[in-house]
């Protein structure tokens, strides 16, 4: 497999060439523009280990990357256009895929997970779209506090204020390929959302993947550290990842009928919410992810569903038929994009194929609705979960997600053996 050079525009003297990873962080090479075609004909090399890695880069044996195998290299091979970084002059950015030996993708890549149910999708006669909202703080690079004081959601006096930083962010992202629609201070000090514009799946995800990591570095430009852990601070709002879902063939949005949500609308709203609680493995990926499902914390605790209704698990939006779409509200915003969106669709897809129905509407505060089913409060159920769930076999492949599930245990072991300033604060004086 060779990929066609992709035109560098002139003064280019850098390529940033990246993908996500397990975790769904960029990485990636910085390389020579005079290297640039030899990597568009062979790819860029790095270890599969990229696939075998926490967030922290530490390594551990997994059933197809090991130090059995060697952790050999994998190829990464661009996939788009290239696109200026205005912040480094002569630098340009591009997203990659990972290839094996062969030039056949990855089978433990996420990214190859959500291109093959894209493909079922497609076969099934659709094209997905999807439409992005991420939450994160923006924090004081020394103090990792925020900088203004409570809070001030949708405040333009604290949105001129974050202006600074957000402007750059809105109008830099726009340029490097990732149209934002908008940005707003959220529910706590120092805390922002940012809209991406809807696009096919692959697309939607390959943007979060770059917008975090670009976001990153931006936010380091003017002194701030952005994280998108989901809970950083107990006592305040948590940051979320909410997915916008549509089915579109031929330019038409298949969810809409006049104005509500089609019969096929409503099954693929009725596969969501059969699969929510088993997919959350993917949806809330780390022990700290589960602190943020709270009930009054307009993040869903069940897989209820309603129309424009913020405290459920699944709010339908109506208007005109192109805006008709579904909102899965569940998701972190440090959660892969590419295993969240695979398994969305997946279970979206196996409502229409079931010819599913969803449960009645929840017309009132999801909160306190007591015939849904509870989606999983910690990270060792939802492992539980995904282990009998016979869609997330289908969808990953074993050895996937037996990595996953390996990812998962090492996370709530390493969390269960630490002694936290919480409890020397609480308990080391008095007993």
């Amino acid at each position: 497999m060779s990929h066609k050079p992709k035109p560098l525009p002139e003064g280019v003297h850098t390529v940033v060439l990246g993908m996500g990873d397990l975790n769904g962080l960029l990485r990636g090479k910085r390389i020579p523009a005079d290297n640039w075609n030899n990597i568009c004909a062979s790819g860029m090399a790095m270890a599969n280990a990229i696939f075998a890695i926490d967030m922290n880069c530490d390594v551990w044996d997994t059933p197809y990357a090991n130090f059995e195998t060697g952790y050999p290299d994998l190829y990464v091979m661009p996939t788009g256009d290239v696109y200026p970084i205005p912040w480094e002059e002569g630098v340009v950015f591009s997203f990659g895929e990972a290839v094996g030996h062969d030039r056949l993708p990855v089978p433990i890549d996420p990214r190859a997970a959500l291109v093959r149910v894209l493909q079922k999708a497609s076969d099934m006669g659709f094209e997905p779209r999807v439409g992005t909202e991420l939450e994160f703080y923006l924090l004081d690079k020394d103090t990792l506090k925020p900088r203004d004081r409570g809070i001030q959601v949708y405040g333009l006096p604290r949105a001129s204020e974050l202006e600074h930083v957000l402007g750059p962010i809105r109008r830099h992202l726009s340029a490097v390929g990732i149209p934002i629609e908008q940005s707003n201070p959220e529910y706590a000090a120092g805390q922002v959302e940012v809209n991406i514009r809807y696009d096919e799946a692959l697309t939607a995800a390959d943007r979060v993947v770059a917008f975090r990591g670009l976001v990153k570095e931006l936010g380091n430009t003017h002194g701030y550290h952005a994280t998108f852990m989901s809970k950083p601070f107990f006592a305040e709002s948590g940051n979320g990842f909410h997915v916008h879902h549509s089915l579109w063939r031929d330019g038409e949005n298949l969810m809409a009928d006049n104005g509500a949500l089609s019969a096929l609308g409503r099954q693929y709203l009725a596969g969501l919410q059969q699969h929510m609680s088993e997919i959350s493995m993917v949806s809330a990926t780390t022990p700290n992810a589960y602190r943020r499902r709270q009930p009054y914390t307009f993040c869903p605790i069940n897989n209820t569903w309603g129309v424009d209704n913020r405290t459920v698990g699944l709010r339908v939006i109506l208007g005109n038929d192109n805006a008709i779409r579904v909102e899965k509200r569940d998701g972190s915003a440090d959660c892969n994009p590419y295993l969240l969106l695979a398994l969305e669709i997946a279970s979206g897809l196996s409502g229409i194929e079931n010819k599913l129905e969803p449960t009645a509407e929840t017309t009132g505060n999801g909160y306190e609705d007591q015939d849904h089913q509870a989606i999983p409060t910690d990270l060792a159920k939802a492992v539980a979960l995904a282990r009998e769930s016979d869609l997330m076999a289908e969808v990953l492949g074993p050895d996937l997600l037996e990595m996953l599930i390996q990812h998962s245990e090492r996370e709530i072991e390493f969390v269960a053996n630490q002694v936290t300033p919480v409890e020397i604060e609480r308990y080391l004086e008095s007993f």
